[in-house]
């Protein structure tokens, strides 16, 4: 099993969302977060001053997919959530060593 953690632009949400459930991805968590990257922040005015915004808003997904549909739900997700501009997000993969569905007890695979 793998942990794929990506980082998206919020506006792109809805629609990786829906391109994962296309291709069988039956849960995920989702957090809003900020960070920089690349992009370093920019400049906003509010009420006519000039500010420095430093994190920039973005989306973190967490998904435990098989091992199998690893290549398939990276690949959804970088084509669904580029841009093509500065900032489209990160994804990470990292090996999961044991899942458990409290409700029943079920592990591994079968907790997914």
């Amino acid at each position: 099993m793998k942990l794929i953690i990506a980082t998206i632009k919020p506006f792109k949400l809805e629609e990786v969302r829906e391109a994962l459930t296309g291709i069988g991805v039956r849960g995920m968590m989702v957090t809003e977060i900020k960070g920089f990257g690349s992009q370093s922040g920019h400049t906003e005015i509010y009420r006519g001053a000039e500010y420095a915004v430093n994190f920039v808003p973005k989306i973190k997904l967490e998904i435990v997919v098989s091992s199998s549909m690893t290549d398939q739900v990276i690949e959804t997700i970088k084509t669904t959530a580029q841009t093509g501009k500065i900032g489209d997000g990160k994804i990470f993969v990292l090996d999961v060593q044991q899942a458990v569905r409290v409700r029943t007890g079920e592990t591994d695979a079968d907790a997914l």
